[in-house]
């Protein structure tokens, strides 16, 4: 349904999206995993035609997203993190709105709605001001948006962010629920809603597509999940001759040799993640070493994602700074690469700025100074007259008096 190929994101200096492959089949969930700054978003706004990429292509049901994009996201709904609500109106006028947007028939528009509504949740509240919904409904309602018109693929982006627990379990039963009819494919950096959710795991780390498979199958590739612990009543030396006899083991260590209780603890590992656990049962009792206890390593996927990143980061030598700090740093690099005669010719041209600037300065104070003395020797010759004048006048009126 979906072919994404070599894609490739570029913000300046900064990549985004490094040379990300993958395919999305029909009929299942599948979760974007990985770090904050990952890569998740953008690969999605790519995916639907928000942005375009740098490079690669994106096929959606044989129809390029940027050569055909209204063919394209015809068979795309989507939920970005923040839902493109309008707060000003009812639920039913914004699915309306949203429904004539997709160019839903006016025929099947209310059946449609009515349908959608129901599904997720939110008949009771259709004549509600969206302004007034709590953020699990206001989720609801952009959910019910990228369902309308019932596209093959529904693409959530950090569906549950900022939701509390009850309203979290709610949208994630609504998701399961989509499988049945729709493909979806969902972005998170919450470990347990992919692990509950997802049929197929894809983790992203520094833009990168570090790993991507069932959560089963990606416990059992990670290092460690070949593990096996048993406890034998029998001693080191004896268990010693007995599992060098299966060729699946890798190697074992005894483990607390000192205690008194007749009993080795012993960490087993294995070729390609084999399960020999009957195979050593058998071992066991034939040759009379009763086991006490035996325990698979089972990683979470917590495990294999922070083992995974981890290695990614080690890689390309931690994660990339941003485009502000890298400027700085490649500033600082200019200022340590100057040379003396170029600082020491610098210097000399600063003096004369500052002489010549000192200079103009100086003039233009003088400057300042005589007009003020002009004008204030104009209001002083102005007032003096005015008081002649006046004394003129009162001189005349006694006279005339």
């Amino acid at each position: 349904m979906i072919e994404v190929n070599h894609l490739v994101k570029r913000y300046g200096n900064h990549l985004a999206v490094n040379d990300i492959s993958f395919t999305v089949e029909k009929g299942q969930i599948y979760g974007f995993l990985g770090p904050n700054g990952a890569g998740k978003s953008t690969t999605m706004n790519i995916i639907t035609g928000y942005i375009a990429s740098t490079e690669g292509e994106v096929i959606i049901n044989g129809h390029d997203i940027l050569n055909e994009p209204e063919k394209a996201k015809k068979s795309i709904g989507y939920l970005p993190e923040q839902p493109p609500l309008y707060f000003d109106m009812t639920v039913m006028e914004y699915l309306k709105f949203s429904a004539e947007l997709k160019k839903i028939p006016k025929v099947n528009m209310p059946q449609m709605i009515d349908e959608v509504m129901e599904l997720v949740g939110i008949k009771d509240i259709q004549n509600r001001l969206i302004k007034n919904l709590s953020k699990g409904y206001k989720q609801r309602v952009g959910l019910a948006q990228a369902i309308l018109g019932y596209p093959e693929i529904i693409i959530l982006d950090e569906p549950t962010v900022g939701l509390d627990p009850k309203q979290i379990i709610e949208i994630r039963d609504l998701i399961k629920g989509l499988s049945e009819k729709h493909t979806v494919i969902l972005s998170s950096h919450i470990l347990s809603e992919v692990s509950a959710v997802c049929d197929y795991v894809l983790i992203i780390s520094n833009g990168k597509l570090v790993a991507s498979d069932t959560p089963d199958n990606l416990s059992k590739l990670a290092s460690g999940s070949n593990i096996l612990d048993i406890k034998v009543k029998s001693t080191a030396k004896k268990m010693e001759k007995l599992l060098q006899q299966l060729p699946e083991i890798e190697e074992f260590t005894f483990l607390d040799l000192e205690n008194n209780e007749n009993t080795v603890d012993i960490s087993i590992k294995t070729v390609d993640s084999v399960d020999i656990r009957e195979k050593i049962f058998y071992l066991c009792a034939q040759n009379k070493c009763p086991i006490l206890s035996m325990n698979s390593k089972l990683l979470s996927l917590e495990d294999v994602f922070l083992e995974l990143t981890q290695s990614n980061e080690a890689e390309d030598g931690g994660y990339k700074v941003d485009s502000t700090e890298g400027e700085r740093e490649g500033a600082l690099g200019s200022i340590e690469n100057v040379d003396e005669d170029s600082i020491s010719q610098t210097d000399e041209e600063e003096t004369e700025v500052n002489e010549k600037t000192g200079s103009d300065m100086e003039a233009k104070i003088k400057s300042d100074m005589k007009a003020e003395i002009k004008s204030d020797m104009k209001a002083e010759i102005k007032s003096d007259s005015e008081m002649k004048i006046a004394e003129t006048e009162d001189q005349e009126q006694e006279v005339s008096e």
